[in-house]
């Protein structure tokens, strides 16, 4: 699975996470918290649905994601495994 394809599915689970975002300006290098309004709730929403989506799990990471790339890179990792 590619960067762009994980990105793209990413995107659909936002619009069920967050319907209001405007999903024309989210981009790799958004910030999930400052750009895009990701609060725990959302986060742990995206992330089992992300789960789902893509048939993996995340595991615990000492440092949080920052941005959509990080995800992005972090679930073609996971899902390549």
């Amino acid at each position: 699975m590619t960067r762009e394809e994980v990105f793209e599915g990413l995107k659909e689970i936002f619009a069920g996470v967050k319907p209001k975002l405007d999903l024309s300006t989210v981009g790799f290098d958004s910030k999930l918290v400052n750009d895009l309004g990701i609060d725990s709730l959302s986060m742990l929403l995206l992330s089992l649905a992300a789960e789902h989506k893509f048939g993996m799990q995340f595991e615990t990471t000492e440092k949080p994601f920052e941005t959509v790339g990080e995800v992005c890179d972090y679930i073609v990792a996971a899902v390549a495994k």
